[in-house]
């Protein structure tokens, strides 16, 4: 061998082993985002199966996974109205191979529950809303009020005599209906329930006066006839049921409330990823056949960026903070 070649070839096992060492160097989040996804994605719902969490997140799943190239497997961690599943996601490798599916629930937990094992704002990277559906208020047949301008009516001139139904001390319906009863300045008498299922079979025997569940949920219930819907909260009319006017338009001008689906991550997700996780997403949302989807949940997709969707979760647990304050709600 020359020495040329020798110097040549000693030139190239140099060269060769820094560019080893420089990709040694490199974070170990960006060399796993070049090759990402690397394995099947975990997509936890910190719910049971057969809501509406369940529902849309496993139709996001099944549209993702052809979008990525590798499964976006469904994992159902419920317990702790939800504490559970978020605590595990919290908790995971900000790789993104764990996403979480995440309700309006959050934030009311974040809100009132003491001593989370989280904290909802620095432990998570919000990726993007996915969508949004109204609240419906709700009364017994029984009930003389046939408007929401009456039941406001009614209420006022009976204060905290007029029950509600929700799911428990602290759950969204709860606290709804609270900021519902301040918006229009009445006051209710809370009955918590464990779950919504009861308070619906007392409304219809005419043993409770209100509720405010989701619009999906109680739909069937309304035109059935054993119950009656005043109005719906979201800012326009919900295609599910046209011909439900808004609390706005049926005499609470100004008021709205929905509850909605997002997307989030373990804090400390590459920028790279997350810009791919929200495109992909938003790209979702615009299938026929996902807002078909939605629709018959009576959801509405809702695209947005990661700080839109980072800025709705801070409001909205201030806005529940200061509902639980002002209507001076004990906690257990």
């Amino acid at each position: 061998m020359t020495a040329i070649h020798s110097s040549r070839r000693r030139a190239l096992v140099v060269a060769g082993a820094v560019a080893t060492a420089n990709l040694g160097a490199l974070p170990l989040a960006a060399r796993a985002q070049a090759r990402w996804p690397q394995r099947p994605i975990r997509l936890v719902i910190p719910f049971a199966p057969g809501g509406s969490n369940d529902i849309i997140g496993r139709a996001l799943a099944a549209q993702l996974t052809q979008r990525f190239g590798q499964s976006v497997v469904v994992e159902n961690r419920g317990g702790g109205g939800g504490t559970i599943g978020t605590d595990t996601v919290a908790k995971a490798a900000p790789d993104g191979h764990t996403l979480l599916f995440a309700s309006v629930s959050i934030t009311t937990n974040a809100a009132s529950k003491k001593n989370l094992p989280y904290d909802l704002v620095k432990d998570f990277q919000p990726i993007g809303l996915v969508a949004s559906t109204p609240f419906a208020v709700v009364v017994s047949n029984k009930l003389e009020a046939r408007t929401l301008k009456e039941f406001l009516e009614l209420a006022k001139r009976n204060p905290r005599t007029i029950t509600y139904g929700t799911a428990g001390i602290g759950a969204i319906n709860h606290l709804g209906t609270e900021l519902l009863a301040q918006a229009g300045g009445i006051e209710l008498l809370h009955v918590p329930y464990k779950g919504i299922g009861p308070a619906f079979n007392d409304v219809m025997g005419g043993n409770l006066q209100m509720v405010l569940p989701t619009v999906a949920s109680v739909v069937q219930q309304v035109k059935a006839g054993r119950m009656r819907a005043l109005a719906v909260t979201s800012p326009e009319r919900s295609p599910l049921v046209p011909d439900w006017p808004t609390t706005a338009e049926a005499g609470l001008p100004g008021f709205a409330l929905e509850a909605w689906f997002g997307l989030l991550a373990p804090a400390g997700l590459p920028a790279e990823i997350l810009a791919r996780l929200n495109g992909e997403l938003n790209t979702v949302l615009g299938l026929a056949e996902v807002k078909e989807i939605l629709a018959r949940d009576g959801a509405i997709p809702r695209p947005s960026t990661p700080e839109a969707f980072g800025q709705l979760v801070r409001s909205d647990i201030e806005r529940w903070g200061k509902v639980i304050r002002d209507a001076g709600i004990t906690l257990d």
